[in-house]
């Protein structure tokens, strides 16, 4: 008879795969580059980027390849990480004795933290916070999706990816009448004004006056992010789907469809965006009023380029393993080599090492802080991006050294598990 009861506790370290950790920790490197421009507060921001729209000529290169790169490509990806790791806990559960109905439960636990967390890490220090996007994106596609069939997957993705790309097109079609209205018009002035992406939340000098404004920011983007755009609901779905394949776990048996989505997926995710990319160093001219037309191309390219990005590091956690000198549950330093080890270690405290981001951000970068944001420009915010995130990989070797466990992870899976679970004693 199977268990309604949880029969064995988190992952552990001899069942991870590098390539899952790998991308993680790279892409947390991504993440720091695409929030920290938020954090230039005494900056005007473009209406089509978010990004100064004033600068020096190293600033402009910096914003070309932050815009086409990085920009809404790094979330999709980790949307699909999320949703992997979902199907991962899941399938550990239920080859272990618990019974589906207990798994998912589990699992809807969590995603009931994920979003506690991302209330109060933008209540705490950031406005952008991504987890409260997951865990409500997670909540819906866990309850209404978990256990279709694989065809069932695919049609619906294949459906929310129609509906973006007819909003996409409507958008292009709405932002060309748009481009018609003369730019000094007031209803052209007023949408400019709107299309503005600025938070006063970075700006104020109030700490608890700041609160609200990250609130209410965080608000709308979970809901935008989350769900609005159907960007995470698609990756969460293909998740689903790749999980249960156990496509990362085990890249070299699909390498050919790895390496078509990765050159099909970044083509798409870094050509997307050169329009939004050349207005704002100001090669091609989109009124500011029209420049409505980037968001939807940028979610809907953006999906394709985290794709790209998974499939991508699918294939570099293949060739890592298949260099590996020494079991997974052995030393990362030693197996895969100093950065490889390192970055991974960042990939394993992934939610640490996020949280950690905003800790080493908004109290010296936001006027409520220390403001040094206002003192910053593009390339020398991508430096301090750098900075950090080095800094967290360095916490990250540091743990992973003496054997300890991200604080946040400990947290979550003590929430999530209650007690660590003891092995039942031998018959």
């Amino acid at each position: 008879m199977t268990t309604t009861a949880l029969t064995r506790g988190p992952v552990q370290a001899a069942e991870r795969s590098p390539a899952p950790d790998l991308a993680r920790g790279f892409m947390l490197l991504l993440i720091a580059i695409a929030n920290t421009p938020y954090y230039l507060w005494a900056s005007t921001m473009g209406s089509g980027a978010s990004h100064p729209v004033d600068g020096s000529a190293l600033d402009k290169v910096v914003d070309f390849l932050i815009i086409t790169t990085v920009d809404l490509r790094t979330y999709p990806m980790f949307a699909f990480l999320f949703g992997y790791g979902m199907m991962q806990l899941y399938n550990r559960q239920v080859s272990s004795g618990t019974s589906e109905k207990a798994a998912r439960r589990l699992l809807q636990k969590r995603n009931w933290l994920l979003l506690a967390f991302g209330f109060v890490h933008a209540a705490l220090l950031w406005m952008g916070d991504v987890l409260g996007a997951y865990g409500l994106a997670g909540l819906l596609m866990v309850w209404l999706f978990f256990q279709v069939k694989d065809r069932t997957l695919i049609v619906w993705t294949s459906v929310f990816c129609g509906l973006l790309t007819i909003g996409t097109v409507f958008a292009l079609v709405g932002g060309w009448f748009l481009a018609q209205i003369p730019a000094d018009d007031p209803m052209a002035r007023s949408i400019a004004a709107d299309l503005a992406p600025t938070s006063d939340s970075m700006a104020v000098t109030s700490y608890l006056a700041s609160i609200g404004e990250r609130l209410t920011y965080w608000t709308l983007g979970t809901f935008l992010q989350g769900l609005l755009s159907l960007v995470v609901p698609m990756m969460l779905l293909l998740a689903f789907w790749a999980g249960r394949r156990r496509i990362l776990e085990n890249p070299g048996d699909h390498l050919p469809m790895l390496r078509r989505v990765a050159v099909i997926g970044i083509t798409i995710g870094w050509l997307g965006p050169l329009p939004s990319a050349l207005d704002h160093v100001g090669i091609i001219d989109v009124p500011d009023h029209a420049a409505v037309v980037f968001y939807p191309v940028q979610f809907l390219t953006g999906f394709f380029g985290g794709l790209g990005y998974v499939a991508l590091f699918g294939l570099l956690g293949h060739r890592l393993a298949q260099r590996r000198s020494g079991p997974p549950s052995g030393n990362l330093f030693l197996t895969d080599g100093p950065f490889a080890g390192a970055v991974q270690a960042v990939g394993k405290r992934s939610l640490t090492c996020y949280l950690l981001q905003s800790v080493l951000c908004a109290p010296v970068l936001a006027a409520w802080g220390l403001g040094l944001g206002q003192y910053l420009s593009s390339w020398s915010m991508l430096l301090y991006a750098v900075l950090v995130w080095g800094l967290t990989v360095a916490f990250a070797v540091w743990q992973e050294q003496t054997g300890r466990r991200g604080p946040a992870e400990v947290a979550l899976r003590r929430l999530v598990y209650g007690r660590p679970v003891q092995a039942p004693a031998a018959a």
